[in-house]
C-alpha cells in the first residue's frame, strides 16, 4: 500500500546562486557526505546534481506529511544510489524516525525516487510503499 507520495520541481540555477552565495556552508548544511562528493566529481553540472538532490528531499518531506518539521531536516534526507545505481534515500535522524511512525505494524517501507532535470529544472518524485512482512 502506499503511505505517502511526494514531488518537487526546483530551479537548478536558484541552487547555483545558493552555492556562490553560502558555497561549502550552504553544502555541509543540506546535503549529506555522499551527496557532496558526488557533486565534486561533477564540476560541470554541479548545481543539476544538488537540485535533483534537493528536489528528492523536498518531495520527501512531502511524502510523509509533515514538511521539515518535527525534527526533519535537509541533512537527514539523503540521495544514495543502490546496487543497481537506482537512486533511493538514505534516512536518519528525524527523518527516519517520522517514516518509522508512517510504518503500519508488520510491514517494511519501500522508497521509490526517480529524479530528472532539464536545464533550468530538477525534478524528483518519492513514492512510500508499505508492504507486509
Amino acid at each position: 500500500m502506499i503511505i505517502g507520495l511526494g514531488s518537487d520541481l526546483a530551479s537548478i540555477e536558484r541552487i547555483a546562486a545558493s552555492l556562490e552565495r553560502w558555497g561549502a556552508k550552504f553544502e555541509a548544511r543540506c546535503f549529506t557526505e555522499v551527496e557532496r562528493a558526488r557533486a565534486a566529481r561533477r564540476p560541470l553540472t554541479r548545481a543539476g546534481t544538488y537540485a535533483k538532490r534537493w528536489a528528492a528531499k523536498e518531495a520527501f518531506a512531502k511524502a510523509i506529511g509533515t514538511g521539515f518539521s518535527r525534527g526533519v531536516f535537509h541533512k537527514d534526507i539523503g540521495v544514495v544510489n543502490g546496487p543497481s545505481g537506482a537512486p533511493t534515500l538514505q534516512l536518519t535522524g528525524g527523518a527516519a524516525k517520522i517514516l518509522a511512525e508512517r510504518v503500519p505494524h508488520g510491514h517494511e517501507v519501500i522508497v521509490h525516487l526517480t529524479l530528472t532535470d532539464d536545464h533550468p529544472w530538477a525534478q524528483a518524485f518519492v513514492i512510500l510503499e508499505a508492504r507486509p512482512l
